[in-house]
């Protein structure tokens, strides 16, 4: 039945003119990347997740809170893209137009080959003035950037920005904070404008992103699930495909377009 199923959703991908790929984190968690709540380990497991990633919380102790981000920075800097990374890196070069949208904050998907991902939670990668409506960030000392490999607990002072000395705080949206509104805007074109969209990964409990495949479905077009557990999206996708998206998309992508390659 498996295979029926993924014969059907290769015949979708490879005929779809548009093609979104909604991520969560389930790839990047089998890359070894911890899940948000997952990444409080060792001398952080006193801390509550939640009341790290705030703006409050780092106004009050931003050492602390830059500490945590850039520990977390650094794992995902030694973490490597996985095969299905690499699967929907080649669906940008195959599929006539293609969007990636993903909930993640690492750089894994840029990694593995793919141009202009659309990061609804923002990315520890791109950290960004407290000022001036906060533009992206630029640092006096290299080793204060993301190749930064600090040690686990410690409290790192946040760097200040080149451009007006103010701080440098993680670009990441924050609880309370809304997301990005011209990710958001684009990632709700995407899904309006495509005939598939794959959703691998992901909850589907985490609004408002986890509307998006819910806005494809209703814009007409079909979802296709990647998933090794059922998720609220199950009742969404036309089919769901049980495993993990390592294993899943790459066989995925190679029989979408050998199909349609003839």
């Amino acid at each position: 039945m498996e295979d029926v199923l993924v014969r059907r959703a290769a015949q979708l991908l490879g005929s779809a003119r548009r093609v979104v790929v909604f991520t969560g984190a389930g790839i990047s968690a089998e890359s070894g990347v911890p899940t948000f709540r997952d990444d409080l380990t060792g001398l952080w497991a006193r801390f509550d997740a939640a009341r790290l990633a705030t703006a409050e919380a780092f106004h009050a102790d931003p050492d602390l809170v830059w500490g945590w981000y850039e520990w977390r920075r650094a794992r995902v800097s030694r973490a490597q893209p996985n095969p299905g990374h690499l699967a929907i890196a080649a669906i940008g070069s195959r599929a006539v137009d293609s969007t990636v949208i993903t909930q993640n904050v690492d750089d894994l998907h840029e990694r593995a080959g793919t141009r202009g991902a659309i990061h609804l939670h923002g990315s520890l990668f791109t950290p960004r003035c407290v000022a001036a409506a906060g533009h992206p960030a630029t640092f006096e000392d290299p080793s204060d950037g993301p190749a930064a490999q600090p040690d686990e607990g410690r409290r790192i002072p946040p760097p200040r920005c080149a451009s007006c000395a103010a701080l440098v705080r993680p670009g990441v949206v924050w609880f309370g904070e809304a997301l990005p509104e011209t990710a958001l805007t684009g990632a709700v074109e995407a899904a309006t404008a495509c005939d598939v969209l794959l959703a691998v990964g992901t909850s589907g409990v985490v609004y408002p992103a986890a509307e998006i495949p819910r806005i494809a479905a209703r814009s007409g077009a079909t979802v296709i699930q990647v998933n090794p557990q059922p998720t609220p999206l199950d009742t969404v996708a036309a089919i769901n495909l049980r495993g993990p998206a390592a294993e899943i998309l790459p066989a995925l992508v190679a029989a979408a377009w050998e199909e349609t390659d003839g």
